[in-house]
Formats: C-alpha cells, sequence, structure tokens
C-alpha cells in the first residue's frame, strides 16, 4: 500500500512539473510572438508614416515637368531630370563594377580557399573591416586614391599632364561607391552559395565534372536568387548613400547631363542635402526636398522591383 502510494505521488508530481515545463513553453512563446509582431507592426507604421509625410510634402511638386526639367532660380525653381538620370548611371556602374567582383571573391571563399587558411582569413578580416568603415572615410579614400592618386598618373601618363581624371567625376565616384557595397555583395553571395547542398556538389564531381564546372553548372544556378539578393541590397543602399560621393564627383548644380564617365554628375541624395543646408530660402525648397525625396523612394523601389523580378524569373527557369 505504501509503495502504490509513493509511486502516486511521484507520478502526480512528474505530471505537476510537465505540465508547469508546458505552461511555461507556452507563455515564452506567446512572448516571443507577440513581440515579433510588434516589431512587424513598428518596421510597418515607420515605413508608412515616412511615406505619407513625404507624399504630402511633395505632391504639389510632383509632375511631368519636375522630372524631367532642370533646375532654375538657384534650385529654387525647376525639375530634377539631371539629379535622376545621374543616381541612375551612379547606381548601374556601382553595381557593374561592384557585384562581379563581389561574387568571385565570394565563390573563391566558399568553394576554394580553406577556412583556415592565412589569405581566406585576410579575407575575411578585410570585408569585415570595410564593413564597419564610416561611408564618409570611403569618400576621403575615393578622394586620395582614384582622384589624385589614380587620376593624376592617367593624366601624366597618357594625356600629357592635360587636366582630366585628376578631378571629381562619375567613374571615381562610382568606384568609391562600389567599395562601399562590396562588402554587402560578398557576404550576401557567400551565404547563398553555401545553401546549395554539398551533395550535389559530390554528385556532380562523381559524374567527371570539373570543379569550375561543377560551380558553373550547379552551384551558381542553385544559389542565382541569393546572388541576386545581394545586389539588390548592394543597389538598394549605394542609390540613397551621399558622403562617400561628397569629394568624388557629385556637383552642386550642372547646365548640362554627363556625356562620360569623366564628368561630374547630380545625385538625388546630394541634390536634397544640398537643398536643405545651403539653399538661401530652405523654407522655400522644402517642398522641392519632400519631391526629390519621393523620386528617391520611388527610383529606389523601381530598381529593387527590377532586381526581383530578375530573380524571381531566374529561379523559375532553374526549377
Amino acid at each position: 500500500m505504501r509503495l502504490q502510494s509513493f509511486m502516486l505521488r511521484a507520478s502526480w508530481s512528474k505530471k505537476s512539473r510537465g505540465g508547469s515545463m508546458r505552461l511555461k513553453n507556452k507563455i515564452i512563446g506567446g512572448a516571443i510572438t507577440s513581440a515579433s509582431a510588434l516589431s512587424v507592426v513598428l518596421i510597418l507604421a515607420i515605413i508608412v508614416i515616412i511615406l505619407v509625410v513625404t507624399i504630402i510634402g511633395g505632391k504639389d511638386k510632383i509632375s511631368w515637368e519636375f522630372l524631367t526639367s532642370f533646375p532654375k532660380d538657384g534650385m529654387m525653381e525647376g525639375g530634377v531630370f539631371p539629379a535622376i538620370y545621374g543616381t541612375a548611371l551612379l547606381v548601374i556602374i556601382m553595381s557593374i563594377a561592384a557585384v562581379p567582383f563581389g561574387a568571385i571573391t565570394a565563390i573563391y571563399l566558399s568553394e576554394y580557399a580553406h577556412e583556415k587558411s592565412w589569405l581566406a582569413q585576410t579575407i575575411r578580416f578585410a570585408v569585415r573591416t570595410l564593413a564597419t568603415v564610416p561611408s564618409i572615410i570611403f569618400g576621403l579614400f575615393g578622394l586620395g586614391f582614384f582622384v589624385q592618386f589614380v587620376g593624376t598618373g592617367m593624366d601624366k601618363w597618357f594625356l600629357g599632364g592635360q587636366l582630366k581624371w585628376a578631378q571629381p567625376n562619375l567613374l571615381w565616384a562610382s568606384l568609391t561607391m562600389a567599395l562601399l557595397t562590396l562588402p554587402v555583395v560578398i557576404v550576401s553571395v557567400e551565404e547563398a552559395i553555401r545553401t546549395v547542398p554539398r551533395e550535389l556538389r559530390e554528385a556532380s564531381l562523381a559524374l567527371g565534372a570539373t570543379k569550375w564546372q561543377t560551380i558553373w553548372k550547379v552551384v551558381i544556378p542553385g544559389s542565382i536568387s541569393g546572388i541576386m539578393t545581394g545586389t539588390i541590397l548592394a543597389v538598394s543602399r549605394g542609390a540613397g548613400e551621399v558622403a562617400p560621393i561628397l569629394f568624388t564627383g557629385a556637383a552642386y548644380s550642372l547646365a548640362t547631363l554627363p556625356t562620360s564617365v569623366s564628368d561630374q554628375f547630380m545625385n538625388l541624395g546630394y541634390h536634397i542635402y544640398v537643398m536643405s543646408t545651403q539653399s538661401s530660402n530652405v523654407d522655400k525648397t522644402l517642398p522641392i526636398q519632400f519631391a526629390t525625396t519621393l523620386v528617391l523612394l520611388m527610383l529606389t523601389f523601381s530598381l529593387n522591383l527590377t532586381a526581383v523580378l530578375i530573380r524571381s524569373s531566374l529561379r523559375r527557369r532553374v526549377k
């Protein structure tokens, strides 16, 4: 009888502990779910508030003329077409420079380099360091290296000292921005490549494919969506950055559009910065600032949407 009573008490105690543990886990899970939902709501609310404020502030200025005309009257009137054109060129050239180089580096780190080799560790350290450097430092580096060192050397050796490349221009600004976005591309592409199952690589090698054929035919197609995601992140960051191009190519105002990579250019982000800090009448230009901000958001969203569509198309093609 005593043994039976003891076993009943032990069984009841075990069930009680199990019930308490389930209740605790349920409370913790509910708290995490609630916190996650609250975070999502806050993020969406912030985005909606930004869009609403921007649209309300700039809706009276947004028009076809505003999008297709040049600034005038000291940028107190007119449009932002040169800034749109310059921003688009900057993003395109920056992506052409950063994405292939970043993808090649990521392929080397994930497929060729030994995890503990000194070269791989050095590259990873450099990538982590670049990711933490303030953007204004990239601008100073671009001025010192691209403009004053590389540009001066090109003018001296190829143009007999004639000034062309040793001054801020579209090419130097794009390369500086490519350095800024390079860590994002490398990390994103490497993570995408690592999602491809190793069994697929082993199967390809077992069928007689070389290392490069396996990468080209198996790894890259299997991770193309992640590679495009890295491109999207790079484009999104590059489109709105201002500090790296302050000293390397952006101009206050231009009467003509850039016709080559050696010309200066206008930029939407820099245009907003100039109007908000150096305008003779900031309050008067406030509607133009809001309208320009709205155009920059629309351009960024359009670039992102284009990349998403390309990524989706490639994903369906691979399947």
